[in-house]
């Protein structure tokens, strides 16, 4: 039996948002690698997979609307937007398995790095 294969390269993406994660740091890189997660997994609709894959591409790819080197805190403002907007949309779709995931893999990237959890 021939199995149906992906034309979508999760491995790139997924070291477009180690990156990316490196870059902002572990809670802000949580989010995307929650969706990261998400879209992987079979449960997921293909419409919310499209979703997932258009604002992390935008995300990770070089290409911006709104420059974050000539505008700074406006040019971030843009892949928030998008990634919040996402996050909400696919939010039902995120498991205790997926959120497990998502943590071994952090833990991994951040092995040895202490953060502190801030509480009222």
């Amino acid at each position: 039996m021939k199995t149906k294969e992906s034309i979508f390269n999760y491995q790139v993406l997924k070291d477009n948002i180690f990156d990316y994660a490196g870059t902002v740091g572990r809670i802000v890189g949580r989010p995307v690698l929650l969706l990261y997660c998400v879209l992987k997994s079979p449960d997921t609709p293909k419409a919310d997979k499209l979703l997932i894959i258009s604002a992390l591409s935008y995300l990770v790819l070089p290409v911006d609307l709104i420059s974050a080197r000539r505008l700074p805190v406006i040019g971030w403002i843009d892949e928030v937007v998008s990634i919040a907007y996402v996050y909400q949309k696919v939010c039902r779709h995120i498991t205790p398995e997926i959120e497990a995931e998502a943590d071994e893999i952090l833990d991994r990237w951040f092995a040895g790095t202490e953060y502190e959890i801030m509480t009222d």
